[in-house]
């Protein structure tokens, strides 16, 4: 499911081979889980299990994690 789907405030895994993230955003890959919070223009605000905050492309293909 691409990520703008998902329910806000979900945890998700990312399934993506090809993650894309803005310049100054931590890199993410596929199997990576992630807390998402919400879709911000063309990314994402989440935050990994460090609470870093990570920003992804609304369209990279995840899976809710129950």
């Amino acid at each position: 499911m691409e990520l703008y789907k998902v329910p806000k405030n979900s945890k998700i895994k990312i399934i993506d081979k090809d993650v894309k993230n803005p310049p100054a955003s931590l890199p993410q890959k596929a199997g990576d889980v992630l807390n998402f919070s919400h879709i911000d223009g063309m990314y994402s605000y989440c935050t990994d299990k460090d609470d870093n905050v990570v920003h992804i492309a609304a369209w990279t293909d995840v899976e809710v994690v129950k």
